[in-house]
């Protein structure tokens, strides 16, 4: 049994950008940006590619990269990293996003060594940089104690004033740690919580629970692919970086 491994769920058939792990950025696919970051934070034989789709299968494979195969019917990116490590049986799992192909290594690591600290479920956060990213509803946004303890996630701008004026923020970056019985918990939820459902925040399953959710400050966020208009500003990025 692994103490742990790093898990990077991928599917194919996204409803709003279909085909995206496979993308091509600069000459290599999103995914592989993605495990190449991975790779850059823990050894390469701790991560993995959790999928259900045989050409992402394929892909991975001809990089080098390790995957675990899961059905097509998970409901969340966490479903599928929980049915990935009933595989690995790992001790407990670092969920990376696999639309993040500038994710930076130092802050999974710092994820790691939190959850190692606690043992709570925990993720990574940052403060939100403009009022644009603040009202957007693609950005989670968090609200947590003095302890740096989640009390709720959401697309809306949170906090606001009553004046509706943006005064600050910190939004959610998408690295999170389980261990295995958090994710035998959530997987056998069979369903959304009630939050979840309407926020499509996978992390609020937990808190609607009564689980402890941890939050670790990191100095800034990632970008992340959602839809096609997205890639061009990560081309953006990686030209001004040494990734290329």
């Amino acid at each position: 049994m692994n103490e742990y491994a790093v898990l990077i769920p991928a599917r194919y058939e996204s409803s709003r950008f279909p085909g995206k792990p496979l993308v091509d950025l600069a000459g290599k696919s999103m995914i592989q940006r993605v495990w190449e970051r991975c790779c850059k934070a823990v050894d390469a034989s701790k991560v993995y590619i959790a999928t259900d789709d045989d050409r992402i299968r394929s892909h991975v494979e001809r990089f080098g990269g390790q995957v675990v195969m899961t059905s097509s019917d998970c409901l969340t990116g966490t479903d599928r990293v929980a049915e990935a490590n009933q595989a690995l049986n790992c001790d407990f799992v670092v969920n990376v996003q696999g639309d993040e192909p500038l994710i930076e290594p130092a802050h999974i690591n710092l994820v790691i060594e939190k959850f190692k600290q606690t043992g709570n479920v925990t993720n990574a956060m940052c403060p939100i940089s403009s009022e644009r990213e603040f009202r957007s509803l693609t950005v989670p946004k968090v609200v947590f104690s003095n302890s740096n303890r989640l009390l709720y996630m959401s697309r809306a701008g949170i906090p606001l004033s009553k004046s509706d004026e943006f005064k600050f923020g910190y939004k959610q970056v998408c690295i999170y740690a389980f261990s295995r019985e958090h994710l035998e918990f959530f997987a056998g939820r069979g369903e959304k919580s009630r939050h979840e459902a309407v926020e499509d925040i996978e992390i609020l399953r937990f808190i609607e629970n009564g689980y402890e959710v941890d939050l670790v400050e990191v100095n800034a966020g990632s970008l992340a692919i959602d839809v096609p208009e997205d890639v061009e500003r990560v081309l953006e990025k990686l030209q001004g970086s040494d990734e290329l």
